[in-house]
């Protein structure tokens, strides 16, 4: 399984989950079956609808662990079968900890800086 989270740095384990998934400036992607933690730029700052979503499904990712994420975003990420986590909060070591112990809850949260005109 690989799950991916939005950061705001590439800090490897330490990185702080981003705000708003779509225009962090990196990804943090573990695979829970090597163990292995990788981040790379996210080259899709700038998007249109479902680049970002789409991305991240050529990349193999099956979970996305986010803070903030609008419903149209979860709608794409749904369709193409990768399970949308929202509300998380800190850094990677911590959000992948919690996720492989199940104790991860996806919850509602509000955005606090918008990007898009919706």
């Amino acid at each position: 399984m690989i799950i991916a989270i939005p950061v705001t740095e590439n800090n490897g384990e330490n990185s702080q989950i981003s705000e708003h998934f779509g225009h962090s400036p990196f990804f943090a992607f573990y695979d829970t079956e090597k163990d292995e933690l990788r981040i790379e730029n996210n080259p899709l700052e700038e998007h249109g609808p479902g680049d970002v979503p789409n991305f991240l499904h050529s990349k193999g990712v099956n979970v996305i662990i986010v803070r903030g994420i609008g419903q149209r975003a979860i709608s794409f990420f749904e369709q193409l079968g990768i399970k949308v986590i929202r509300g998380a909060s800190g850094s990677v070591k911590d959000l992948i900890n919690t996720f492989l112990e199940n104790k991860i809850e996806d919850k509602e949260y509000q955005v606090k800086e918008k990007f898009h005109n919706h």
